[in-house]
């Protein structure tokens, strides 16, 4: 018996009935027309520092829509529809963009940054996007998608690492199974080096391609490439960010805080500004108290969830993603923890880089191969390897749950690793190269108007609206008060929140 299969045995049905999970979904609002809308966020959906659930990414132009903690899948995503009901009810006649690369795009300096209020806190969250620009460019900060929180009740930080580094190995089963970004605009990556092939309309595409927002084009920096970041332990992984929060980095030392004319660029020349700066398909995550640092609060208490931000936005689901997707998420999670998962190290680092690369931008190529210790193995041979191995956690999830809705998710994935046809990533292309003459731009403008429509028929009873607007305005009165009790000018507030002391020594 394997090592996995000893410890699905051990745990009792509590445990597995104690899986919990909450969703953050990133959508830009658009134009009908489907360009980008250059609104404000709109101020019935409340303020965006302060929302439980409501709030911005990088751009006044993208929401973010925050679920809470949820014991059920399907809980969960009632939740996210309901929020999306409120949002569509609020916008007028914009829409979300229902794809995770973003709509034909304005000159990179005119998309509008986030705002969050005169206080400092609202201030600095402006600042570094100010920052993220600068060193990245407007235009890669506007691609959006879902990630997905997931805790076990009794696991420990060591276990949770564990599982991260499992995941790190095996992630490119997810960017196959659920990738939907195959191609892009042509306004994404104008001006910039790329390897796309022309499709049709001013779209370009890779024809392999399961996910071009985890690849080279997507959430990508070559500076980050050189953090061989380890996640052995929480000790080595705080070092690593440590070292990338604190040490000046040349290229953004020539930026400077500042701007000659005393308006800021970002709020740090360090590698990251801050922790949330480090990109990766997957977090450590610890919720904090008010003013706290990430690093410190994982220092301090520990692993509390982890966070999979690997994950696209599917067009063809009005909220992005489905419950047969969290359903695999549950059991590919579960197989992470409980494998064994021996330490990586700084070659392996790279070699899952170069993984990640090759399935996003060439996952469905028939016989691909990903480096797996000293050689190579096929894709669909490892794909199918790591399912077969998930299909007792499948059936265990069902047995305690009742049903058969996990192994259905299960053999659903296995279906797409048999027919590379089925996987989302294809069925976009085939959709915009049957109905849409090969245009990006037109096939997710028609599914965007869809899912508008079709949320907005959905029951919406006054309790809901008026849950929705005393959560708007309970949200204003808090920023409210949070710009009336600052203290202190924002430069001093900035230096005080940098200082490495804040990190958790």
């Amino acid at each position: 018996m394997t090592a996995l299969q000893d410890n699905l045995r051990a745990l009792a049905p509590e445990t597995l009935r104690g899986i919990r999970r909450g969703i953050e979904k990133e959508s830009l609002r658009t134009q009908a027309s489907g360009a980008l809308a250059l609104t404000p966020h709109p101020a019935a959906l409340g303020s965006a520092l302060t929302h439980p659930h409501i709030t911005t990414d990088f751009s006044e132009s993208q929401l973010e829509l925050i679920t809470g903690v949820h014991a059920g899948v399907e809980s969960c995503l009632e939740e996210l529809t309901q929020i999306h009901q409120f949002v569509y009810r609020t916008i007028g006649d914009e829409m979300l963009w229902v794809g995770s690369m973003p709509c034909g795009l304005p000159a990179d300096e005119t998309i509008p940054l986030g705002v969050y209020g005169s206080s400092n806190v609202g201030r600095a969250k402006s600042v570094y996007r100010m920052g993220l620009g600068h060193r990245y460019g407007r235009r890669m900060q506007t691609i959006s998608g879902i990630h997905y929180n997931w805790s076990l009740p009794g696991v420990t930080t060591e276990q949770y690492f564990g599982l991260i580094r499992n995941f790190r190995r095996h992630s490119f089963l997810l960017l196959y199974l659920f990738g939907a970004s195959p191609a892009v605009c042509g306004s994404f990556v104008a001006g910039r080096e790329h390897r796309l092939q022309p499709l049709a309309g001013g779209t370009l595409h890779l024809p392999h391609a399961t996910s071009l927002r985890m690849g080279r084009l997507g959430y990508q920096s070559d500076a980050q490439a050189k953090l061989a970041v380890s996640f052995n332990s929480l000790e080595s992984y705080a070092a690593s960010l440590q070292e990338a929060l604190t040490r000046p980095y040349p290229p953004y030392e020539a930026i400077g805080v500042k701007n000659l004319g005393g308006e800021y660029n970002q709020l740090a020349t360090s590698l990251l500004q801050i922790e949330n700066e480090f990109y990766g398909t997957i977090r450590p995550k610890r919720v904090i108290h008010s003013g706290e640092r990430p690093l410190h609060a994982l220092r301090e208490r520990g692993v509390e969830y982890v966070e999979v931000r690997c994950m696209d936005l599917d067009p063809f689901v009005p909220v992005g993603i489905a419950a047969q997707t969290l359903r695999l998420l549950d059991i590919f999670l579960l197989h992470c923890l409980l494998s064994a998962s021996p330490p990586d190290t700084p070659a392996e680092i790279a070699a899952l880089a170069r993984n990640q690369q090759r399935a996003a931008e060439r996952g469905r190529e028939p016989g691909l191969m990903l480096e797996r210790g000293d050689g190579e193995v096929a894709l669909a041979d490892w794909a199918r390897e790591l399912l077969d191995a998930c299909a007792p956690i499948a059936a265990a999830l069902d047995a305690v749950h009742g049903g058969s809705a996990y192994t259905e998710a299960h053999a659903a994935a296995l279906g797409v690793v048999v027919d590379a046809e089925r996987a989302p990533s294809a069925r976009v292309l085939a959709t915009m190269r049957s109905d849409f003459d090969g245009s990006y731009v037109r096939f997710t403008r028609e599914r965007s108007v869809q899912t508008r429509k079709h949320l907005l028929e959905l029951p919406f009873g006054p309790e809901l609206a008026a849950h929705f607007a005393r959560e708007a305005e309970a949200s204003v009165a808090e920023r409210k008060r949070i710009e009336a009790a600052d203290n202190i000018p924002f430069e001093a507030f900035r230096q005080a929140y940098l200082s490495i002391d804040r990190l958790g020594l």
